[in-house]
């Protein structure tokens, strides 16, 4: 069984990791090797990292307490990471982190999110009713890696 908890401090090194082996593993088939390298570099700051992880404060994921993912809405309802563990892809961890984060605004009165969506996770993000405002391509460390800035309006929801 699926649950959600807020970040605790000790649970970046692992993110870091998920965020690492996703990018790096799933998200090959839409860009380069030279752009992954860029998204997700070998020498992740540890620091830094965590120094991040505090400031978007994520949702973390868990199934018999190991993390499958995590995700965070931002007050302004930006999800800036939402990230699936990528060997459980398809199990439906992505699907009740976004349902958690669409009760979050809710509760927080948030009504547009918005992502800057991978090339993979757009098909995903569309699933549930987000929509394309552009595709961009941005500079990550010498690489210009494709997005698309995508918003889902949550007051037309019944």
């Amino acid at each position: 069984m699926i649950s959600i908890r807020n970040f605790r401090e000790g649970d970046a090194p692992q993110l870091r990791q998920l965020f690492f082996n996703t990018i790096r593993t799933i998200n090959r088939r839409d860009y380069s090797d030279d752009e992954l390298k860029a998204w997700a570099p070998d020498d992740i700051n540890p620091t830094r990292w965590l120094e991040e992880m505090q400031s978007i404060n994520p949702f973390v994921a868990e199934i018999d307490r190991q993390i499958v993912g995590y995700t965070d809405l931002q007050d302004d309802g930006l999800i800036d990471h939402f990230f699936c563990h990528h060997e459980h892809q398809g199990r439906g961890v992505g699907r009740f982190m976004m349902q958690h984060i669409i009760v979050q605004a809710r509760v927080r009165g948030i009504k547009r999110l918005h992502s800057h969506v991978s090339i993979t996770a757009k098909p995903f993000y569309l699933h549930f009713g987000f929509s394309v405002n552009k595709t961009q391509r941005v500079e990550v460390r010498g690489q210009m890696l494709e997005n698309n800035v995508m918003e889902k309006l949550l007051e037309t929801e019944k």
